[in-house]
Order: structure tokens, then sequence, then C-alpha cells
């Protein structure tokens, strides 16, 4: 392992997830149950163990941030010390959660530990290991941002490569549209559409003035206008046929 998600929020909705599994299993499969323990003190024991797993995992999330931002690497040691962090704050929580006057648990740690939290780690622990393995997947790639530079060093623009609509010439600027938050947005950038065109290559050019992410091409609105995701543009000879193969 090379790479860690250090998104707080892709790992609040893993806490969450955990949480809830937690919960579910626990209340309904009853891992420890010796028949002494009722239906309300398994909904606290179920509810207990399930808030601290989330706020445990919350936690690390920003204890692994920490490390990674300060270190720029991961590997599968961090990884298994990252699991081993977050059991060790798990189990003093919910052990003191098991021995205060909410539950007055009669175990002590040597039984606690071996008989309940033992089976709660066995069922646990391959949840967080696929969670973990699925926040990687939710990395963007590189090769999908786009940084758009302009001659001024102040004049950047980062978007995602899938939300690049179209670059339109605008004198000694290029005015790029893109869909920020469901909307057609557009940012003035002072560069010329053909260093634009250089750079990203697979934009197509419609016309002399503009050029086009090919993936938001919808429809012909006639023989010389195209139709875009949230905007129409005109399309000259030179470029239709190569258009047309789309």
């Amino acid at each position: 392992m090379k790479q860690l998600n250090i998104s707080i929020k892709h790992n609040l909705i893993v806490g969450l997830l955990i949480a809830l599994w937690i919960f579910v299993f626990a209340f309904i499969i009853r891992p420890f149950d010796d028949g002494t323990i009722d239906f309300k003190s398994w909904f606290l024991i179920s509810l207990g163990f399930s808030v601290l797993a989330f706020l445990c995992y919350s936690v690390l999330a920003f204890v692994q941030k920490r490390v990674y931002l300060k270190t720029s690497k991961w590997n599968l040691k961090l990884e298994i010390a990252s699991l081993l962090f977050f059991y060790l704050i798990y189990l003093i929580g919910i052990y003191f959660y098991y021995k205060s006057p909410i539950l007055k648990g009669g175990y002590n740690f040597t039984a606690f530990f071996l008989i309940i939290f033992s089976r709660v780690a066995l069922i646990l622990t391959p949840v967080i290991i696929l969670a973990r393995r699925y926040l990687i997947k939710l990395i963007p790639s590189k090769d999908d941002i786009l940084t758009i530079r302009g001659e001024n060093k102040l004049d950047i623009l980062k978007i995602n490569k899938a939300d690049l609509v179209c670059i339109s010439n605008a004198q000694n600027y290029v005015e790029i549209f893109y869909i920020e938050n469901d909307k057609l947005t557009s940012k003035l950038l002072r560069t010329s559409l053909r260093k634009v065109q250089e750079d990203f290559d697979f934009l197509m050019q419609i016309h002399r003035s503009h050029l086009i992410n090919p993936t938001h091409f919808k429809s012909w609105r006639n023989q010389n206008t195209v139709v875009l995701t949230q905007i129409e543009l005109p399309v000259s000879k030179n470029y239709k046929e190569t258009l047309l193969a789309l």
C-alpha cells in the first residue's frame, strides 16, 4: 500500500458505516450473550460500542492525516500501526464504558479482552480493511485533475477533467467554462487558445475561437451549432468533419 486517503469527510463516512455495522451486529447477533443480559443492556452495549467506534475512527482519521502530511509516504507498516492505534484507543474506550455506572460490567480487563473485545475485533477487522481499501479508490487520479495556468503566476485554475466543458478565445485571454455545483461557471486566464491546446491534447477544436471537451458533446442544434453541457457553440466548416465522427 503506497496511498492513503486523507480526506476527513471520506473517513468520517467510513466511521459511520463501521459504527452502524457494530450496532446491527451486536444488537442482533449478540456475540457474547451469556443469557443474563436483558434488552435494555444489549441496546446500551450496542449503542455505546458503535458510538465509541465512530469517535475512535475519527481520531484515527485526524492522526493518520497528520502523519501522512508530515512523512509524505504510506506503507504496510504504517497501515498496521494505524489499525493497532485504532484498536488500542477503542479497547480503552469500550472497557471504561463497560465498567461505567451505565453498564456496571463484571468482567476484569483480561476477561473483557478475551471474551468481548476479541470477538468485536474479529468481526470488525475485515470490514475496516475492505473499507480502507475502497477509500483509496476514491482518491482522484492525477490525470483527472487539470491545472490550467496563465501568464501571470496568480492565474491558475485546477478542476476535474470531467468538469471542463469548453474553452473560448477572448482577445488576450481565454474563457474556461466548467461545471461547479451542477452549474456552468467560467474563468478568464491570460493565455492563448493554442497554448491551452498544446497542453491538453484531448481537447477538440470546433472553431478558431473554441475548444471543447468531447465528453460534453450532446447534440447538433443545426448545421453550424452544437449543444454541449449547458452551452451552445458555433462550428466552422473546417472542423465539422472531425466533430461528425463523434
